[in-house]
């Protein structure tokens, strides 16, 4: 659905070209929720911006279902821009008009007809949770409440794609929920594809099936979230699935350990994450198994769960349960320190 190549976008600054993005590629799938992750300044909004047309690349090409919208007319752009929705940090709202006038406001410059738009907001104002707010004016609604707003408004027109710009960043915890939940909800039965950039990994897990990470306008890992968050590679990514999952030996642990012993990680997927591999292991085999750190963690519908243990033994019987666990469709690994 969404292609982007080969993308570069140079800014001129007083400080000199700045490499908003430089070599950039990823493709969403209809259906995806695709997180884009990254500290400020990694070139996440630029990223969004063209896929919307708001900025055009220096070079690459950015298509929305096969066409390639930097080769667009206004004319046509704007047409394509219809099947776009955006959700914003700080909501974009009209905040002396009401929640009805807000979400209201493009169908009327659609050119919908007045009972249209009626039955449409209070569609909308049902699906979103706020069909006793419709009269209200958005001044004296929650941030959580603006948010539900911004994201009516974002889908009134049917949109195929709804793009995400920090849609949580300024709410706290609780919201974020059920904000995500929201949005989870409009791809699931909407049948919306879904576009977001955040800084927080936290999002990345609950909602995302996919997830790219930027730093410095690259991309630097990319892939499904439940591949990425079990074996990150680049340090930047460690260091965003450490901010959800804390898969290190504790410090206290790491004293009194014998490194003449090997340390395994094993991760589970999915029903893997139930089996009782160390009971097994213990029956079956002439080893000691220390456990140093044990997760079990929801990334969206899938459970990754992670164990990390020290293995006392002779030798040749370490090697067998090391055969033994990759058989039984779970990932090893022996850790380095």
């Amino acid at each position: 659905m969404i292609q982007i190549q080969n993308v570069k976008k140079v800014f001129n600054t007083k400080t000199g070209m700045v490499y908003a993005l430089n070599d950039v590629s990823l493709s969403v799938e209809q259906g995806d929720i695709f997180g884009v992750i990254g500290y400020s300044g990694a070139g996440k909004s630029t990223l969004l911006r063209l896929v919307n047309g708001l900025e055009k690349p220096d070079s690459g090409s950015v298509k929305i279902d096969g066409k390639d919208i930097t080769k667009l007319s206004r004319k046509d752009l704007n047409l394509m821009r219809k099947d776009i929705g955006m959700v914003f940090q700080q909501f974009n709202l009209l905040e002396s008009q009401t929640v009805y006038q807000n979400i209201a406001l493009p169908l009327i410059m659609s050119g919908m007809k007045k009972k249209e738009i009626q039955k449409r907001v209070e569609e909308l104002l049902a699906f979103v949770g706020l069909d006793k707010k419709s009269g209200v004016y958005v001044s004296q609604l929650s941030g959580g409440q603006k948010q539900r707003v911004g994201i009516a408004r974002a889908i009134a027109t049917n949109p195929k794609i709804l793009l995400c710009d920090e849609a949580t960043s300024a709410l706290d915890p609780k919201t974020t929920e059920a904000v995500l939940q929201l949005l989870k909800k409009i791809n699931t039965e909407l049948k919306i594809t879904i576009l977001l950039i955040t800084h927080e990994m936290n999002v990345i897990s609950k909602i995302c099936n996919k997830v790219a990470v930027m730093k410095e306008g690259e991309i630097c890992e990319q892939g499904e979230t439940v591949s990425v968050f079990s074996k990150p590679v680049q340090d930047i990514t460690k260091a965003f699935v450490n901010t959800v999952i804390n898969n290190s030996i504790p410090c206290t642990l790491l004293k009194d350990l014998s490194y003449q012993d090997p340390i395994i990680r094993i991760t589970f997927f999915g029903e893997n994450s139930k089996q009782s591999l160390i009971s097994r292991i213990n029956k079956q085999f002439e080893v000691e198994t220390t456990i140093l750190f044990a997760s079990v963690n929801e990334l969206g519908e899938t459970i990754l769960g992670i164990l990390i243990l020290q293995l006392e033994g002779e030798n040749e019987e370490i090697i067998k349960v090391e055969n033994y666990i990759r058989g039984q469709n779970v990932g090893i690994e022996r850790m380095a320190f």
